[in-house]
């Protein structure tokens, strides 16, 4: 496959949803539409594809992610997606899954990252956030039971490359109607990369 020169922007969904869900269209209307535009990929994990409802575990998700980045060819690539989409692909990112970090991925674009599970503030997820040496973007609601600001604050500090933080003001998980704002503050970050 051809090596690419101008960057690719890989999205999964979160555990519910597919490729089609609302924010992530329209990041891809918003990245597509840049100048200059970028090669975006909505991708589904083969469980959705599969028509089942229930995710696989994560090395089988991991491995999904890293199937999609050969599909793209070489050249740079940002990661990411909403919620477990995205938290995937920070696993990718940080070669969570034992694999060498792809030297691709140039940054990390999260939405509505699910740090811990709601009510469980105990169960954080962020074993892998000290090995992110690339940008990462976080677009949050600050009413997000996953993760409220002040958690996501001070676990993304760990993280060795910079962490952008854009909040939503009164979101919840879903960010419900604020499709347009999550795909500008994706757009704009997108542009640090030009």
């Amino acid at each position: 496959m051809a090596a690419r020169t101008d960057p690719a922007l890989l999205l999964y969904p979160g555990a519910s949803a597919g490729r089609d869900q609302s924010a992530l269209v329209a990041i891809d209307h918003a990245a597509s539409g840049a100048t200059p535009p970028w090669q975006v990929v909505r991708a589904d994990f083969p469980y959705r594809r599969e028509g089942r409802k229930a995710p696989d575990r994560a090395p089988k998700l991991m491995a999904a992610v890293r199937e999609e980045l050969v599909q793209l060819g070489s050249g740079p690539v940002v990661v990411g997606g909403r919620s477990m989409g995205g938290r995937i692909c920070s696993m990718i990112a940080a070669g969570a899954d034992g694999e060498p970090i792809p030297i691709d991925v140039i940054g990390l674009a999260l939405v509505s990252y699910p740090l811990h599970p709601p009510g469980k503030a105990d169960r954080l997820r962020v074993e892998h956030l000290p090995d992110l040496h690339v940008p990462c973007l976080f677009v949050h609601g600050t009413r997000d039971p996953f993760g409220s600001p002040d958690e996501l604050t001070e676990a993304t500090a760990a993280i060795p490359g910079a962490a952008t933080h854009v909040w939503i003001d009164g979101g919840r998980h879903d960010l419900r109607g604020a499709d347009t704002k999550v795909a500008t503050a994706v757009v704009n970050w997108l542009a640090t990369f030009r």
